[in-house]
């Protein structure tokens, strides 16, 4: 580093940079729903969220997929910045394929109660192998 400036905040006792406004929002990341505009009209809601990243529990390596969310609304419809910190928030987790995509599954009940939800996970190939991960949620 030749910029005084920059590593200023870096010491012995301070080794890493302070904590970027990005990373304190992906930490506090929560689930926001705001009410449905439409209560009692069937409709699809469609998410694609395609830079979803979580670390392999047994390995550490890093697992990269694109998270696909459709659901149909009941009461409560979920703000797209809140899935997106939310979802940046598993980029630190060890956390397995079939895990995540049931975690986020129980998560975004919790937050929104859909009448239906459908999530896939589908991960990159990693040592030639791919990995789909899909699930469906129905209100009873």
């Amino acid at each position: 580093m030749n910029d005084p400036q920059a590593a200023s905040h870096l010491s012995a006792s301070n080794p890493s940079p302070e904590m970027k406004y990005g990373e304190r929002e992906i930490l506090e990341g929560e689930l926001v729903t705001f009410p449905n505009p439409r209560v009692g009209r069937r409709y699809e809601v469609q998410i694609v969220l395609p830079e979803f990243t979580c670390k392999c529990p047994f390995s550490g390596y890093p697992d990269f997929a694109t998270i696909y969310l459709t659901y149909v609304p009941d009461e409560r419809v979920v703000e797209l910045k809140s899935i997106k910190l939310y979802i940046n928030s598993y980029r630190d987790r060890y956390i397995s394929h079939e895990e995540s995509v049931n975690q986020i599954l129980d998560d975004f009940i919790a937050a929104c109660d859909p009448l239906e939800v459908y999530i896939k996970g589908d991960f990159n190939p990693r040592g030639n192998v791919h990995t789909v991960v899909e699930i469906r949620h129905t209100k009873p």
